[in-house]
């Protein structure tokens, strides 16, 4: 009995033994399969996490560009950081670029002069100091002047703008918002500048009739200089801003060729009922006192405002919007 029950339990033993590694056994197994499939979701799953990456990713600027000039196509840097302006230097400073350098007239501009302390005097307008201009490492040359270009284009890239090519505050600081890679600046710039215009020439249109005609003219001695509306000495700000007219005998004229310098005798005919005047040497109680001069209604009624070409002859954007505001303070004035 014993040695038979020993048998049987040996062989329970042998079986329970061998129960117990087939599970241990499908245990590990079912583990591995785990394991594998975890492994394999992870390698399945990795790329997916990869395509959460942005897709587009803007390209580097590229550090210079082409631009359009009247000598031909001239690369630039896109964004220049030592400009020497020969001219243009108020829409410079509305876009919050100050030049390294400029001439020493334009450094005196009775609108900006205060912006632009520490800028370098390269010398006279149209004849600067190229030594100078070296020393200063420009990456960019801006003038008006074409006779410049030969010189000043040696030194760095040269973007020549002649006069008289931009024909309004707009047309000027949206090509140099552009030019310089500033575009945004140009835009909020312009939409303040329109809003003060606005703003000045409501005032003036009511105080001032509709048909009264505007001369803008500047005082020579002898002789007398009649302009448009894109020679400076008040055209812009009259003009353009206040939307005003010169006479109709000569308005053609007058905007076509933008000045015209005339004689005593055709006082009568260019002279509006409001008259612009620049003159350094004359006051407005000269004039009143001249024997041909007082004999035009703009000085009897009083419309006749007398200014320094060191106000009237600036054009940039910076002093047209002052000059028309400080114009329409005036006329509402008179108007009064």
């Amino acid at each position: 009995m014993f040695s038979t029950h020993n048998s049987l339990y040996g062989k329970r033993n042998t079986l329970f033994t061998f129960s117990l590694l087939l599970i241990l056994m499908l245990v590990v197994s079912a583990c591995g399969a785990s394991n594998n499939n975890k492994a394999n979701d992870a390698a399945t799953t990795a790329p997916a996490a990869q395509t959460d990456a942005p897709k587009d990713v803007a390209p580097e600027e590229p550090s210079v560009k082409t631009v359009k000039t009247v000598d031909g196509d001239i690369e630039i840097p896109t964004h220049p950081k030592r400009i020497v302006a020969e001219e243009y230097l108020g829409s410079l400073i509305a876009l919050e670029v100050i030049p390294v350098g400029a001439p020493g007239l334009t450094l005196e501009n009775y609108y900006f002069k205060d912006s632009l302390t520490g800028v370098t005097d390269t010398g006279a307008y149209g004849q600067q100091n190229a030594e100078k201009i070296i020393t200063l490492d420009p990456d960019l040359i801006i003038t008006g002047n074409p006779d410049s270009y030969a010189a000043l284009s040696k030194i760095a890239p040269t973007v020549v703008i002649p006069y008289g090519d931009l024909k309004n505050v707009h047309e000027e600081l949206t090509y140099f918002g552009e030019l310089l890679g500033v575009e945004d600046k140009a835009k909020a710039w312009l939409e303040k500048y329109d809003g003060r215009i606005a703003a000045a020439k409501a005032k003036v249109d009511a105080a001032i009739p509709a048909e009264a005609s505007f001369a803008i003219m500047e005082d020579g001695g002898k002789s007398t200089w009649v302009y448009g509306d894109n020679f400076g000495r008040g055209g812009q700000p009259v003009y353009q801003a206040l939307g005003r007219k010169p006479p109709a005998a000569v308005a053609d004229e007058i905007m076509e060729k933008q000045w015209a310098e005339i004689s005593t005798e055709l006082l009568d005919q260019y002279a509006g009922d409001y008259v612009i005047m620049t003159s350094n040497t004359r006051t407005l109680e000269d004039f009143q006192a001249d024997p041909i001069w007082s004999k035009l209604p703009a000085i009897k009624n009083g419309h006749f405002y007398v200014w320094p070409e060191a106000r009237s002859w600036y054009y940039d954007p910076l002093a047209v919007v002052a000059q028309t505001e400080e114009l329409a303070q005036w006329l509402v004035s008179q108007g009064k």
